[in-house]
């Protein structure tokens, strides 16, 4: 049946894919009909192939009498005539090969549309019978059951449009023509762009060189900027409100520092010249200030510590949150059957690492890790990886006695207990009341029965109680190994913050390795640690104790971790401080962390011998005489021995009259 038009919407133009793909009416045809002659004329489209086969059946068919309305006639037999008119057709309803009778009636306010191929679509016509009646069934080739013959509609219309067909036909080839040869330039230049664009690109990398920027497009920049903290404080104070400024681009400044490095790294060749390397230093730590929302104190902090590539990559690791790690209880459990009950509601886990027998690291959960039944019987903490070490280095024993000087929340104390198998005693000190709250309650819960907790000042710790065989000292520092998760030291952190700590830390060092036993049979040690990654919070505090108290650093029984400093800038550290470790996020994916172990050899302090030895040592190394000297002094005595005896006893009488006066 003929598809209905719809007036309100208009088809498009197209190139007739879909009328090529439609094979299968003309081959099924082909086998049944002679083949067609060899005209001069136009191909013909498939449509046309079908209209004109058809045409041929007709015509060979002759008349065909009416078959009974309603009836397919699937079980009559053809006349004889009709059946001898088509030679090698031996189907019996051979009547439904006859054309159908209709006209054609072009529908109101529509004209004759043609398809691409030039011909004219179905859709545009109607199919009337003459009788009036439109319950006859018409089969898939268009015939009925009319015994008139007649041309077809898109024959009719073929003839009275042939003229305007060709030129549409013409003008249509043209347009495909011009279409594809459009889309083939189009994949051609698409082609060359894609041959060349790696090259092009490798061009301009080679060509364009990283470059310093003005001074005015410096002071631009700074004017922003500046506006934008005045408008910040404007809010507050009523202050006249500057127009807002655009704020800076990171793409750009992050650009502009991947330049810079880059320069930096091989100066000599890529610098730009007139240019020093101060000036490329200061920009780049003015653009990582701004990428990274550092303060610039910190920023030549960290530029000191760390060389140009590996700061950028502890800059970004600081963006990022470190793994979520907790520590078994084996108190309570084993690590396996902790595992296996975590897995069972829904968490994802591994095991921390080789270095570590009780840690693993929590991917992700569909149950809050600090709330789930084994977190409540105490069958884990959770624990930092970087906060294992320590207690690793110190390594206690059964039955020992040990202090925890600083043990506020409490994981570092429940692990020493874990170790010693509730064995001995542990003195767990704070001098935060406050804190000291959350460590009883995980003392409780992880079923710790060996710990004592008192609260009193760690710098007096000595005058309370000594005798300790090992000392865990977790001192409390500026957190600038702990930026991803406090990245308020980015900005709240100067110079006498870091004093201020430092400070502290040596009168707890001094504190902590007084209350050791160097006496004892299985200690007598000492492990410092902080979670930052300052050197004068670090190296300089523990060189600092080596010089007043009679400790040596061992090893600390770490497998990995990089070594501290020996020198940093212009001091010079005692070189057993290569023994200590540190740990940086971007390489151990932990915590920044410092970790110091000492060893204390005597109980006596050699604070009262520096005294004692200082002044004998001051004069033999500052009144020694120059050797120019003592060639002046040899030739006074020279002189001496020549003068006579009685010009030498008067000389000598003359001193020795001096002498009372100036006593």
């Amino acid at each position: 049946m003929g598809r209905k038009l719809d007036p309100t919407r208009k088809e498009k133009r197209g190139p007739g894919r879909k009328a090529r793909k439609q094979r299968g009416a003309e081959v099924e045809l082909a086998r049944f009909l002679p083949p067609e002659p060899e005209t001069g004329k136009k191909k013909l489209s498939s449509h046309g192939r079908k209209r004109a086969a058809k045409r041929r059946l007709g015509a060979g068919s002759g008349p065909a009498g009416r078959r009974p309305q309603g009836g397919g006639g699937g079980g009559r037999e053809p006349t004889g005539q009709a059946a001898r008119g088509r030679s090698g057709f031996s189907d019996g309803n051979s009547k439904w090969l006859a054309p159908a009778k209709a006209k054609k009636t072009q529908r109101k306010g529509n004209h004759v549309e043609l398809s691409s191929d030039g011909e004219v679509d179905e859709g545009s016509w109607e199919m009337e019978e003459d009788d009036g009646s439109s319950d006859e069934m018409v089969d898939d080739y268009g015939a009925s059951s009319s015994e008139e013959e007649e041309l077809l509609p898109i024959e009719k219309a073929a003839l009275k449009q042939k003229a305007d067909r060709e030129g549409l036909s013409e003008d249509d080839s043209e347009e495909e023509e011009e279409e594809e040869e459009a889309e083939e330039a189009s994949k051609q230049k698409m082609g060359q762009k894609e041959e060349e664009g790696p090259d092009l690109q490798l061009n301009l990398d080679i060509d364009e060189q990283f470059k310093l920027p003005t001074s005015e497009e410096i002071e631009k920049e700074d004017i922003l900027f500046i506006s934008d903290i005045h408008n910040s404080l404007a809010v507050h104070d009523s202050l006249t409100v500057f127009p807002p400024a655009e704020p800076p681009d990171l793409h750009v400044i992050h650009q502009r520092i991947q330049g810079n490095v880059e320069v930096l790294q091989d100066f000599v060749v890529k610098r730009e010249e007139g240019r020093s390397r101060q000036e490329y230093l200061a920009l780049l730590r003015r653009d990582m200030a701004a990428y990274y929302s550092y303060s610039d104190f910190l920023l030549t902090k960290l530029m000191d510590i760390f060389p140009l590539p590996e700061l950028i990559n502890f800059l970004e690791a600081n963006e990022v949150p470190r793994p979520v790690t907790i520590r078994t209880n084996t108190l309570k459990t084993r690590r396996r059957d902790l595992a296996q009950a975590l897995i069972n509601r829904g968490v994802n886990l591994d095991p921390l690492g080789k270095w570590s027998k009780t840690g693993l690291v929590i991917y992700d959960s569909t149950v809050p890790i600090g709330a789930t039944p084994e977190y409540l019987a105490g069958h884990y903490m959770l624990q930092g990886a970087s906060s294992l070490l320590p207690v690793m280095a110190l390594a206690p024993q059964e039955n020992e006695r040990i202090l925890d000087m600083c043990c506020a929340p409490g994981g570092k104390t429940s692990y020493i207990a874990q170790l010693m198998k509730n064995t001995g005693m542990i003195l767990a000190n704070d001098s935060s009341a406050e804190r000291l709250r959350s460590v009883v309650g995980n003392l409780h819960r992880l079923g710790v029965t060996n710990a004592v907790v008192s609260n009193c000042d760690g710098r007096q710790f000595p005058k309370v109680l000594g005798g300790f065989d090992r000392v865990l000292l977790d001192a409390p520092c500026s957190g600038t190994g702990v930026i991803s998760k406090d990245p308020a030291v980015k900005t709240n952190k100067d110079e006498k913050d870091i004093l201020r700590c430092a400070h502290l830390q040596k009168e707890l060092i001094l504190s902590a390795i007084d209350s050791v036993n160097a006496a004892s049979e299985t200690g007598g040690y000492i492990v410092y640690c902080t979670c930052s990654i300052m050197v004068e919070e670090n190296e300089w505090v523990v060189d600092y104790a080596l010089k007043k108290r009679n400790v040596r650093l061992v090893a600390t029984g770490l497998d990995f971790g990089k070594e501290g400093f020996t020198r940093f800038k212009d001091r010079r550290f005692h070189p057993s401080l290569k023994s200590t470790r540190r740990f940086y996020p971007h390489t151990h994916n932990m915590d920044g962390f410092f970790i110091a172990k000492l060893k204390k050899f005597s109980n006596a302090i050699p604070q009262a011998q520096k005294e004692a030895a200082a002044p004998s040592a001051v004069p033999d190394t500052i009144m020694e005489p120059p050797p120019k000297k003592k060639k002046l002094e040899g030739s006074k005595a020279d002189k001496e021995q020549k003068l006579p005896q009685p010009a030498l006893k008067k000389k000598r009488s003359l001193q020795a009259q001096r002498r009372p006066l100036k006593a």
